[in-house]
């Protein structure tokens, strides 16, 4: 059963690759080349994120095991994952929402001579709407390059689902959703023409649902060839901190991941 609780903990673990990727990366508090301080200006946002490292402890039916996951461990079991951030800003005032997807499946044998077959599905979507405001914005240096800082603040639902199937037992599963608070800040330096540095954090749960808390913070860079496109790419760290009680028994999910993001950036 060990070997049982490795893999399906593995799968777990994965379900933080959507949660890690959009809800601190930059777009736009400080206007993007091409784009007007009047009126108002937008962009659209895709993510990648590849945690190099996922160490932490997984409960399942009470069970707690550890986590020690490499980036090949992760990227062999993930079937699709999708995020995708849009902001849309008048002056100091932003609005974003945040859309995030996983589908994750695996399977194998439980250990031992004539182990019954399992197979694992999990499916996580995460929405969250915020307002933002920017509370600094000027120049620095002696070239006089624009900055911003913003705080960031709102609400996120996130809806999980497992199913498990061991052999020919009735298939086993869960189906769980909670809202929770989020904030979060997020400075923008801009280096030249093309380059800007993007420093971030953002702190979620706080209890809520049973999400004690959830931490992610990213420095990076956005480099932008194009008036309307830019390509954004990074490092993040990650971490969750989530326990429940369901009619199997606990169920908790504690861990931290890190490791480089990439993304493309539209703005209009």
């Amino acid at each position: 059963m060990e070997r049982f609780y490795h893999r399906h903990l593995a799968t777990a673990t994965l379900l933080s690759l959507v949660l890690a990727i959009p809800i601190s990366a930059s777009a736009q508090s400080l206007p993007a080349r091409g784009q007007s301080e009047t009126g108002w200006r937008h962009a659209i946002a895709a993510y990648l994120f590849a945690p190099i490292r996922t160490k932490g402890t997984s409960t399942i039916n009470g069970n707690s095991v550890p986590i020690d996951l490499d980036l090949g461990d992760v990227l062999d079991l993930l079937d699709f994952a999708a995020a995708g951030r849009y902001e849309a800003w008048n002056s100091d005032f932003g609005l974003i929402f945040d859309a995030n997807y996983v589908a994750i499946g695996t399977d194998g044998n439980l250990p031992g001579p004539g182990g019954a077959a399992f197979d694992v599905k999990v499916r996580q979507k995460w929405l969250a709407l915020l307002g933002a405001y920017r509370i600094a914005n000027g120049t620095y240096g002696a070239d006089s390059r624009q900055y911003a800082i913003d705080l960031q603040g709102g609400v996120r639902y996130n809806k999980l689902k497992q199913k498990v199937n061991i052999g020919p037992a009735p298939t086993a599963g869960g189906d769980e959703g909670w809202w929770e608070p989020v904030i979060g800040a997020r400075g923008m330096w801009r280096l030249n023409d093309k380059w800007t540095t993007i420093a971030s954090i953002d702190l979620g749960g706080f209890g809520a649902g049973g999400n004690d808390l959830q931490i992610g913070a990213n420095l990076g860079f956005d480099y932008q060839p194009w008036d309307n496109t830019a390509i954004t790419f990074g490092y993040r760290y990650y971490s969750m901190d989530y326990s429940t009680t369901l009619s199997g028994g606990a169920f908790a999910y504690d861990t931290t991941q890190h490791g480089p993001y990439v993304g493309v950036k539209f703005f209009f």
